[in-house]
């Protein structure tokens, strides 16, 4: 093994998620201004591009699901095989995701491309919206295959504890799209103006280009992994393994994006504006929320080595702190969306009955951010320890069991400002029960002698 994957045991634990987190938090801020930005050149379409992307993004959460799922079981499994010490394993398991990510990659593509005009009436496209919102949801269908395989050899390199290769393939995605974004989307040089269709091609050649530096580095050897063409051979067994571990959260990740296409449903019927100011707030978060996902992607592989090696003392004090700090962060952060929500509103528009819904709908959606840190953190230790069905019941808590009732019932006693409380009231409910989980958890580990 190589000294990043061994340090996963030895090295001091501050330093050490620290060194895992920044990478990844790095790369996902920087895939989360991709968005920012974005948005910004679709806005001078006007509100009706912007609720067209915002109606298409609960297709795409489908692409994250699967990706991110099956990243998240490969990730455990490899860390534990590490763990053991059975090198040999891990490639196995390496081979498998090019099989992974053409067969959901093409089923994603087939879908978006014959059934469109059935299924964006479906999830809250408006007639004023559904011509942008088929050309998003085509377009970048025909990128879910690279997406796939892009995410799931980052969670791969990830797993051995490499965090800085999964960051240089997402900011260089990143960065292709920041670039192609205003040419193709407004038409700047030799390109043609081909407004939301050019975000979309856009955002399909980025994800190309980042799939391509992945397959680099597994082929030319600059990771711990040698793949060889006996382990590109479908193995059912250790197919079952990965998603034993990640299918909880892919079936999690699908269950957000139905419950984000209930939430589109609901605004749809105060307008394309009330859609738009949705997109807006999500945009916002989602870059507000990048340190969580830099941080839980950090401990995982720790979470997973030390489980692997059966140190319990030190897989409990990783998620101790990594809880603290994220805390610590998301509570600065929820302090500034909170004062500037008016000024961060306005990058994208200034119009004044745009800012009267999105401005409130941002500080009541975010207020309960400083929760949902410690709640994933307490996922990924569940992850970690190969316990998916826990995993997946926890966030099922909080993004759909409590959420959907509380939606319908918000929505019924207060209007649009009641479906913009549904999230925080979801998510205290949700740190709640996460809490009791592991300290059970705890309290077995203890009773059993692991914890000396």
């Amino acid at each position: 093994m190589q000294k990043y994957t061994e340090r996963l045991g030895y090295a001091p634990l501050g330093r050490l998620l620290v060194a895992l987190s920044l990478p990844g938090i790095a790369s996902t801020i920087t895939t989360s201004l991709y968005n920012i930005v974005n948005t910004i050149w679709v806005a001078r379409l006007g509100h009706e591009a912007i609720a067209a992307l915002t109606i298409v993004f609960p297709y795409q959460i489908l692409f994250y699901a699967i990706g991110g799922g099956t990243g998240i079981g490969i990730s455990a499994l490899v860390s534990r095989r590490f763990g053991e010490r059975n090198i040999e394993a891990t490639n196995r398991v390496a081979g498998q995701i090019f099989f992974i990510s053409v067969l959901w990659g093409m089923l994603f593509m087939i879908v978006a491309v014959f059934f469109a005009e059935r299924i964006l009436p479906v999830m809250g496209a408006t007639p004023d919206i559904m011509e942008y919102s088929k050309q998003y949801f085509v377009i970048t269908s025909y990128g879910a295959p690279v997406m796939i395989l892009s995410m799931v050899m980052s969670s791969l390199i990830r797993g051995s504890g490499d965090a800085v290769k999964p960051m240089v393939i997402m900011i260089s995605g990143t960065i292709v799209n920041i670039i192609l974004d205003p040419f193709m989307i407004l038409g700047i040089g030799p390109f043609p103006q081909m407004d939301v269709r050019g975000a979309a091609l856009a955002t399909v050649i980025a994800q190309s280009c980042g799939a391509l530096l992945g397959l680099y580095y597994f082929f030319a050897h600059k990771t711990t992994y040698r793949i060889v063409a006996t382990h590109l051979r479908p193995d059912i067994s250790i197919l079952r393994d990965i998603y034993r571990v990640g299918a909880p959260s892919a079936i999690l990740q699908i269950t957000e994006s139905l419950a984000f296409m209930l939430f589109n449903i609901l605004v749809s019927s105060f307008g394309s504006v009330a859609i738009a100011a949705v997109g807006i707030v999500m945009r916002i978060s989602d870059f507000a929320y990048m340190p969580v996902m830099g941080v839980s992607n950090g401990l995982l592989p720790i979470i997973g080595f030390c489980f692997g090696s059966r140190n319990f003392k030190r897989l409990w004090r990783a998620l101790k702190l990594a809880s603290i700090g994220i805390v610590l962060l998301l509570m600065v952060i929820t302090a500034l969306i909170e004062a500037f929500a008016p000024q961060i509103i306005g990058i994208f528009s200034k119009d004044a009955e745009f800012l009267s819904i999105t401005v409130p709908a941002m500080r009541i959606m975010l207020s309960s951010m400083v929760l949902i840190g410690p709640s994933i953190m307490i996922v990924t230790t569940f992850q970690g320890l190969s316990k998916g069905k826990t995993a997946l019941v926890l966030s099922l808590i909080r993004q759909f069991i409590v959420f959907v009732p509380l939606l319908f019932l918000f929505r019924h006693l207060f209007g649009l400002n009641g479906i913009w409380l549904t999230s925080p009231a979801a998510d205290t409910l949700g740190i709640i029960v996460s809490l009791v989980f592991i300290y059970r958890e705890y309290r077995i580990h203890q009773s059993n002698g692991d914890i000396m």
